[in-house]
């Protein structure tokens, strides 16, 4: 049987782990090319041989830019075209459809049943219904929780593979250490550094049956896998428990976003997080459409209050605010907590970085013109971060006002004075995440002796 030609379109994440669970090793295909989006700089490598399998990719496979995609499927005479990231609205999931199919291929989408892995303990899985609706704080509000139980919480985060793909095939992070180590960049530092300031171990990296495999045996102990989603996609793992975030400031999203109104479909536990800060008008909008979706989601209503550590500084200044990136770009915010918290304390300005941006960081600012009057914290490699930092050198303020999980002044050189915003998940009333919980942990026999549950 002639095997079929398959690109697969995709940023460096979900396109990876649908190669691997369903085309590696599969005769019947012939996977020619990867294409990549979203994320700078990641086109113009090789998918490695070593991880798409010596016998059938000895060369391995090319990635290309997705903007090449109608002249590839013609070149590369392309039967099918697999749409592999997140994130995206559904308009354009199908306006790239139209665009496969015109060139002549076919279109595909990969569902649960062929890429989610079962795994051998049992499993919470956290997504959203887009980037920035708050899942990396459930993720730490649901192990702060478990771990108050006394249960050992392996966390998995969503790859972020930017650099050699070999090296970071199976990832294990438990200390700052360990992120310098992978010489990981901003982004996943944002994700990571949290998990192991709070003393439990995430995984990541590129093939996730293996990675499963470690967090199960992981040496410090795993009584719990918690699936840490990346933008709005929807699980590597087959979920016990399917927790959704939805972000009642951008209504509508959790019925017009790809993957979002999957996980919205898929989840037993919706977290309408930001209650704080959306109009009640947005809050009943956005509850009216999970219901009509979803009508056997247990729904939780949260905020996500600010803390700042000087917030004395702010008053009457001149502040340049930096907000997570993802968030801003892909995501579509305008504004996050750090906005949030200049206002809040009475900031005299909100500085634009626009005109005194270098390199990457002006490069992000023409490809997403919508970003506010903000920074976003970009740094996917080593040049994005001197750009970051030299931008902010470059801006005239009085106080940087940042507002990401990490400490910036860690990997860039700050040299104003600067206050850190924090934000955790804050359930409003019941039925609240510690009952759930507490239900879960009884039903799958975790209860340990002594535990609070």
């Amino acid at each position: 049987m002639t095997r079929k030609n398959v690109i697969i379109i995709g940023a460096a994440g979900r396109d990876f782990h649908n190669f691997n669970v369903y085309f590696r090793g599969n005769a019947n295909y012939n996977v020619v090319a990867f294409t990549a989006t979203q994320i700078p700089d990641i086109d113009g490598r090789k998918y490695p041989r070593e991880l798409a399998g010596e016998e059938l990719y000895p060369d391995g496979i090319p990635i290309y830019n997705e903007a090449d995609l109608p002249k590839l499927i013609k070149e590369l005479k392309v039967d099918i075209c697999v749409f592999a990231y997140s994130d995206v609205s559904h308009q354009h999931v199908m306006n790239i459809g139209s665009t496969v199919m015109a060139a002549g291929a076919s279109y595909m989408l990969l569902g649960p049943n062929d890429t989610m892995l079962k795994s051998t303990k049992p499993v919470i899985a956290v997504g959203a219904t887009r980037t920035g609706c708050g899942k990396s704080q459930t993720s730490r509000r649901i192990i702060e929780i478990l771990m108050s139980m006394g249960l050992k919480v392996v966390a998995v985060r969503h790859p972020m593979p930017y650099g050699d793909l070999v090296k970071q095939k199976v990832q294990r992070f438990a200390s700052v250490e360990d992120l310098k180590y992978h010489n990981c960049t901003i982004e996943e530092m944002e994700e990571y550094e949290p998990h192991v300031k709070r003393g439990n171990v995430i995984y990541a990296g590129v093939d996730y049956e293996a990675i499963l495999r470690a967090a199960e045996d992981d040496p410090n102990g795993c009584d719990v896998i918690l699936w840490d989603g990346g933008n709005n996609d929807f699980p590597f793992f087959k979920p016990d428990l399917m927790v959704g975030v939805a972000d009642p400031l951008r209504p509508g999203a959790e019925v017009s976003f790809h993957p979002g109104e999957t996980v919205a479909r898929l989840a037993d536990v919706i977290v309408i997080n930001k209650i704080d800060s959306a109009s009640l008008e947005n809050i009943n909008l956005v509850r009216e459409n999970l219901r009509r979706i979803n009508s056997h989601a247990i729904l939780v209503d949260a905020a996500s209050p600010i803390t700042v550590d000087k917030p004395e500084l702010i008053k009457g200044k001149r502040v340049l605010v930096v907000e997570d990136g993802p968030t801003l770009t892909h995501g579509h915010m305008r504004i996050g907590a750090g906005t949030v918290a200049a206002q809040k304390y009475g900031a005299a300005e909100l500085v634009d970085p626009r005109n005194y941006a270098v390199g990457k960081i002006a490069d992000t600012f023409k490809t997403y013109p919508n970003i506010g009057t903000l920074l976003p914290a970009m740094g996917y490699g080593s040049e994005q971060i001197r750009d970051l930092e030299r931008t902010i050198d470059n801006t005239p303020f009085d106080v940087l006002v940042i507002a990401t999980p990490i400490d910036l002044s860690r990997v860039v050189s700050i040299r104003k004075p600067y206050v850190t915003v924090g934000y955790e998940l804050q359930e409003i009333g019941t039925p609240n995440l510690h009952q759930i919980l507490s239900e879960f942990v009884k039903k799958k026999n975790l209860v340990k002796a002594n535990s609070c549950c």
